[in-house]
């Protein structure tokens, strides 16, 4: 586990080298589809066509938001595994909350509830939407989902140690959670 997550860290590392090299902080043009989460490969065969590890409370949130965003629901579970352990009273230092660790501003922006476990699932998904319409790459909507998208801006992809592991660990365990249902 401890060096797939390296590999997925190194992999992660190139990209956003690349990325930065080939010009990233050029601004996309206007008129491109909005990009789609790629299916990743079924890596566990424990959770191929099973349920997806959501308490259910919070099922029904998690389906209707994948749903609601044409997410898959494993991409989902990954982040809010990531962000709170599915604990509903999860709150970060920098004042974001829930499940999917929303920040107030953010749930406002979307007209949701913050401190709702449904609505902080939805905005979560949601405003992952927008950034992954904004950079139209998994890897650095993932980025400005942790750091913000002005630090991914200014830096170009993740802008700390920190968030490339953020990264790496919600890419694997959405790997781990491919198939799931």
């Amino acid at each position: 586990m401890v060096l797939r997550l390296l590999a997925l860290l190194a992999v992660t590392g190139i990209a956003c080298s690349a990325a930065v090299a080939a010009g990233a902080h050029e601004k996309r043009l206007a008129a491109a589809p909005p990009p789609r989460i790629p299916a990743l490969p079924a890596k566990n065969p424990v959770y191929h066509g099973a349920r997806c590890p959501v308490p259910p409370r919070f099922r029904t949130a998690f389906v209707r938001a994948a749903r609601d965003t044409g997410f898959q629901l494993s991409m989902l579970v990954a982040v809010a595994q990531v962000e709170s352990r599915f604990k509903p009273d999860a709150r970060s230092q920098a004042d974001a909350r829930g499940l999917l660790q929303v920040l107030p501003s953010t749930a406002a922006s979307l007209k949701l509830d913050v401190d709702n476990p449904v609505t902080n699932v939805l905005a979560g998904a949601r405003y992952l939407k927008i950034l992954l319409d904004r950079y139209a790459r998994t890897d650095l909507a993932l980025a400005a989902y942790n750091a913000g998208p002005t630090a991914v801006d200014e830096a170009g992809g993740a802008p700390t140690a920190e968030t490339v592991s953020y990264i790496a660990n919600v890419q694997a365990r959405w790997a781990a959670l491919a198939g799931c249902s």
